[in-house]
């Protein structure tokens, strides 16, 4: 799939990597259409990048309906945003709980699902998921995060098979510990047994090269990471003695508390 020419939907535009990934889309030359909560954080970007905006509660059934509706010439969705949702789920209410479910996996399946007859029609086009490592291998602390991230990948694994023969392809990125942006460089506290970070521009290249590619899943993250990675999912019980040791729990403890302080 070309990037260039092509209508792109980003999701979770003004946080996170989303301002990034803008710009990367609008330097390989895509027409963007950029959404977000925040009308006021939208403008700029939309100045910026001479892009069209839909202010969006992701959470909201309907915002989700009507997005798709405004949004029904895209050839190309990102959908990148998401709620941190770390901490303890004793620590949550039943409402953040449905806030979190509803931004990190139900809007970005709805969106697939709304968007792709007219891709599938078309002939061409592309979903992209922003996942997480989380996403394969549980930590400590991320019940609720790592439930929506393993979900997204299923979803988007399985969705790509189904639409298989359509043209239309979908993918998910899955980034490690990113440095400069994100809620892991918010804490400013170091990784778990010094594994190394990536940066965003990483990241989106991730993003890019999926969609150009046509690749079912880019984990983004140095090869000891995805190794590690790959053992925590085949053996948990191992990973969960592993994490303690590399003092994962002191990584975590600070991320609860940055996203504490943000709320």
């Amino acid at each position: 799939m070309r990037i260039a020419g092509s209508t792109v939907l980003l999701t979770g535009v003004t946080g996170g990597i989303g301002g990034a990934l803008a710009a990367e889309l609008s330097a390989h030359g895509a027409r963007l259409v950029l959404t977000g909560r925040r009308v006021e954080a939208l403008k700029p970007l939309a100045d910026r990048y001479g892009a069209r905006t839909i202010p969006a509660d992701l959470a909201d059934p309907d915002d989700v309906r009507r997005l798709a509706e405004e949004a029904a010439d895209t050839d190309i969705l990102i959908a990148n945003a998401a709620l941190p949702s770390s901490g303890d789920v004793l620590d949550y209410t039943p409402e953040q709980i449905d806030r979190a479910l509803a931004v990190n996996l139900r809007a970005p399946a709805m969106l697939a699902r709304l968007l792709a007859p007219g891709m599938v029609a078309a002939g061409r086009g592309h979903i992209c998921f922003v996942g997480s490592l989380s996403g394969m291998a549980a930590t400590k602390s991320s019940s609720l995060y790592t439930a929506t991230k393993f979900g997204l990948r299923g979803f988007s694994l399985a969705f790509r098979q189904d639409l298989h023969g359509t043209g239309v392809g979908v993918s998910i990125v899955q980034p490690g510990f990113v440095r400069d942006l994100g809620m892991f460089a918010k804490t400013g506290s170091s990784t778990p047994g010094g594994v190394r970070t990536v940066s965003p521009q990483q990241v989106c290249k991730g993003v890019t090269r999926a969609i150009e590619r046509d690749a079912a899943e880019i984990n983004v993250a140095p090869p000891e990471l995805r190794f590690l990675t790959k053992v925590a999912s085949q053996f948990p019980g191992f990973a969960e003695r592993v994490q303690r040791l590399a003092g994962a729990e002191r990584t975590v403890s600070a991320i609860v508390a940055a996203q504490r302080e943000s709320r």
